[in-house]
């Protein structure tokens, strides 16, 4: 493959052009209360070529057949070079690209158990299993959703500077919801479990299922939380989401140098937090959903701290983007599938462990609430908004009854700032967190201890 992709790339007329290769085999099995509603095998095979004039532009040429590669290239190239004779480029600066170390690797994946191993008889009888459980559960439970899917990508890359990576990419996931409902009170709760791991990873999960099922029922008598501002504390799974969404997204370098305003606000060296709060991104890291060798433009991944104590230190890049702002490229450019080009995207994005365990954290607080895992929210820039999928009430230092539709709101700078307690209890989720930036869902992963934060105004009643 080597030969052909290098070979390809010879005969490219642009000034940097680069081919990705995928291999995807894929399955599936899915239940909707009662109803097997979904069953397959998928194998999923494609490339794109991108071609980059810098007087000009980007070009892609996306394909299946894999015959004439030299034609794609071509392609590529007549679309970059289209950019030149049409925009406004010459009023532009030349594209550059961020010098990074041309790498000739291949990444091999063990897996324990490898779920290719495993048929497709024995993956619908470990689902089906798990669903059963949430529907025997309680007969207030009117509906489900179980979800087994797993994914083994090969991925070939190579560029006109001479780097060539070879790297495999697999993932299993298990998803899985329990509907109740109390005449109009419809509630839900839901658990997952995904990582770069094998079919051993997912199985022996009857507690995941029955613990969703369990709150999904409690959750029909949880009273509504009163609207108000007090201390919250938010756990691991929302800590993480929050400082993803609200935070990382800022962090991404496309966004900063297209958008003034984010210019003015992601300004390096401007005081985020307390000395407590370091945030990092880290694709490095074994087994996570967000963990790749090396980007989709064959960078590197690793640490990138982009809060260090308190301080704005860093930013998430392409090799484009960190030659615009003069910065280091930083493994970040990720695609979701060969149909698409890299753009800069999160990886496992974290905030560091701290040094209070949680009973001390919530010791002193005589009202507040303790926020559990994100149901959804939005981003507009530096406000936010969150709702937990379920969280209950801190009575004189003691957590104390459920409620629910507990929704955060807020200004991210703000917000930072009342960070006063990070917990000692790090954890990186093994839920199977997506990212839909300008893409379809590409796997990334939270990491977070419990934190305390001030003065949150909560929703409610």
């Amino acid at each position: 493959m080597q030969d052909i992709l290098q070979s390809a790339l010879k005969g490219s007329r642009a000034d940097y052009t680069e081919i990705r290769l995928e291999e995807r085999e894929a399955t599936t099995v899915s239940y909707r209360g009662k109803d097997l509603e979904n069953a397959s095998a998928v194998i999923d095979t494609g490339g794109i070529v991108r071609a980059m004039c810098r007087d000009g532009g980007w070009g892609i040429a996306t394909f299946n057949a894999r015959d004439d590669l030299s034609a794609k290239v071509e392609q590529a190239y007549q679309c970059a070079k289209s950019h030149q004779n049409h925009q406004v480029a010459h009023s532009e600066s030349p594209i550059e690209l961020a010098p990074v170390q041309t790498i000739e690797d291949k990444i091999t994946i063990p897996l324990a158990h490898d779920f290719r191993r495993v048929s497709l008889a024995e993956k619908k009888s470990l689902i089906e299993g798990y669903n059963a459980l949430l529907l025997h559960h309680s007969n207030k439970i009117v509906d489900t959703v179980a979800h087994y899917g797993d994914t083994f990508s090969r991925i070939f890359y190579a560029n006109s500077e001479g780097t060539f990576i070879e790297e495999e990419r697999p993932m299993v996931t298990v998803y899985i919801v329990a509907i109740t409902r109390d005449g109009d009170n419809v509630q839900q709760a839901s658990e997952s479990r995904s990582g770069q791991k094998g079919f051993d990873f997912v199985q022996g999960l009857e507690d995941l299922a029955q613990t969703a099922a369990k709150r999904a029922v409690d959750l029909l008598s949880a009273e509504i939380v009163v609207g108000g501002q007090y201390p919250v504390v938010l756990d691991p799974a929302l800590a993480g989401v929050f400082i993803h969404e609200a935070f990382g997204h800022l962090s991404e370098s496309d966004f900063v140098y297209e958008n003034p305003k984010a210019q003015e606000m992601m300004v390096l060296g401007r005081r985020f937090g307390k000395d407590i709060l370091t945030v990092f991104d880290d694709g490095s890291l074994p087994g996570l959903r967000g963990t790749h060798k090396y980007d989709d433009e064959g960078t590197p991944t690793g640490r990138s701290e982009l809060i260090k104590n308190g301080i704005l230190v860093g930013r998430l890049h392409s090799r484009e983007t960190a030659a615009k702002l003069s910065e280091k490229p930083t493994g970040n450019a990720r695609a979701t599938s060969y149909r698409y080009p890299p753009i800069v995207r999160m990886t496992n994005t974290a905030i560091e462990n701290g040094t209070t365990s949680f009973e001390d954290m919530i010791k002193d607080i005589k009202l507040g609430v303790y926020a559990c895992d994100a149901y959804g929210g939005q981003t507009a820039l530096e406000n936010f908004s969150f709702s937990s999928a379920y969280a209950y009430m801190i009575r004189d230092g003691q957590v104390a009854e459920m409620v629910k539709d507990v929704i955060l709101a807020g200004n991210l700078f703000t917000t930072l700032q009342n960070i006063d307690v990070i917990g000692n209890d790090f954890t990186w989720s093994e839920a199977g967190g997506m990212c839909g930036k300008g893409q379809s869902g590409l796997p990334v992963t939270f990491g977070a201890p419990h934190i305390r934060i001030q003065n949150v105004v909560i929703g409610g009643k």
